[in-house]
């Protein structure tokens, strides 16, 4: 029996040798075809791709939006999937595409619940669950937009459904990791508030972190995920400070960070 639909899974990679091949195998069985588009990895990432049916790109990093958006443009089979490289399918939605492969897709777009890992533990308070990330649409009728996080633009007539099952993100291996991470990601952030010239006053530096961090720990369930919850919701509270922080010492001294 032949499927009614084709799919092809789209990632991109930089030095993702630890992750690649968990994502890999969760989608082999299952696309039609495989396209990675790596920014020259300096690790084993290639060599692992290439012991898969991939076809394998490389191309200097132009940001999140414009190298997914040169990845998609690869794609020839009727469906894009999307992944990170620090994602896999669960089997749930395994079981749930190839379904739908064979009766047919009842939706041109698809959202996905993602269970994120954290140092070994799945969170599943904190604001990190369910998540939801469209990651399956037809292909044509969507194209990614934004500087730091990402989003996936789809044409207005396009319908979306919500699909069973998780993508599982193994985020950090340790907390050390996501404190770098953090600290890059509150440059790019501080820089894009200079830019929208938001003001940053004293009382935002001060209640904004507070405030987050209650809603994370104490609303949306944050003690439930034990030790690393409280981590988390820590963090994402100083993440919102420093942003802030970074933005306000930026306006003061008229200059951008480095990107």
């Amino acid at each position: 029996m032949e499927p009614k639909h084709t799919i092809s899974a789209v990632i991109i990679t930089f030095n993702e040798e630890r992750n690649i091949i968990r994502c890999l195998n969760s989608i082999i069985q299952i696309v039609d075809e495989i396209i990675v588009v790596d920014s020259f990895s300096t690790d084993q990432t290639r060599e692992l791709c290439k012991k898969y049916p991939v076809k394998f790109t490389e191309r200097k990093w132009d940001g999140y939006s414009a190298t997914k958006n040169f990845a998609n443009s690869l794609a020839t089979c009727d469906y894009i999937l999307s992944l990170d490289a620090d994602e896999a399918l669960s089997p749930v939605i395994q079981e749930q595409l190839q379904l739908y492969k064979y009766k047919g897709f009842d939706a041109q777009a698809y959202r996905f619940n993602r269970l994120t890992n954290y140092c070994g533990k799945f969170i599943h308070h904190c604001g990190w669950y369910p998540d939801q990330k469209i990651r399956l649409w037809k292909n044509g009728v969507g194209h990614w937009e934004g500087h730091i996080h990402e989003e996936l633009i789809l044409q207005s007539s396009v319908q979306v459904k919500t699909m069973n099952g998780d993508i599982l993100h193994y985020s950090y291996y340790s907390i050390n990791e996501h404190i770098a991470q953090m600290m890059k990601f509150t440059d790019m952030m501080a820089t894009d508030i200079l830019i929208s010239k938001k003001t940053v006053s004293a009382s935002k530096l001060i209640i904004s972190p507070l405030i987050k961090f209650i809603k994370s720990y104490l609303i949306q369930g944050g003690f439930r995920d034990g030790f690393y919850g409280l981590v988390i919701c820590i963090l994402s509270g100083v993440a919102t400070f420093l942003k802030y922080a970074k933005a306000r010492q930026l306006s003061q001294q008229n200059i951008l960070p480095q990107s």
